[in-house]
């Protein structure tokens, strides 16, 4: 493509392993690695780790975000749910229209929580069927209650 895209990546954000037994991957990723637990859903199942500045999710595939995603890892399952990359800033019409123009699929952005916070995100597909999250900036904060906004708020870039 000859313009300049709308997508400049920062980092990875974050990647989510499905995991048949929890307790044995927290250990191993907090205990040996020196991860810490950052936040927990379990009415989701969901764990999310810290790992430096980027995030480590297990999900438990007998959870509710887990039993959505298919098979246990295994030879015949996914162990690797998508991998997250941090964009530096999220212009969610330019990312959508250069998607397009790609030839690449991808509903609306939403709200979801990453290494820095609640902000917005895309979900896209590659061609060998692998998930890739496009996460944009947190959300700010409001000052008055110290809270990031629970609803799809626009971006202004």
């Amino acid at each position: 493509m000859t313009s300049a895209s709308p997508i400049a990546i920062r980092d990875i954000d974050h990647v989510v392993l499905r995991v048949a037994a929890l307790q044995p991957m927290l250990d191993f990723y907090c205990n040996v690695l020196g991860c810490t637990v950052d936040r927990r859903r379990d009415e989701l199942g969901l764990v999310q780790l810290r790992a430096g500045r980027s995030m480590i999710d297990l999900v438990p595939v007998n959870g509710p975000l887990g039993r959505a995603g298919g098979a246990p890892p295994g030879r015949e399952g996914r162990n690797v749910d998508h991998i997250c990359l941090r964009l530096e800033t999220f212009d969610e019409a330019g990312i959508r229209r250069h998607l397009e123009a790609a030839g690449v699929s991808a509903p609306p952005a939403s709200t979801r929580y990453g290494a820095d916070g609640e902000g917005p995100s895309i979900y896209v597909t590659d061609p060998e069927g692998n998930t890739v999250e496009l996460k944009g900036p947190p959300w700010p904060r409001d000052s008055s209650t110290n809270a990031a906004p629970t609803a799809n708020t626009p971006t202004s870039t």
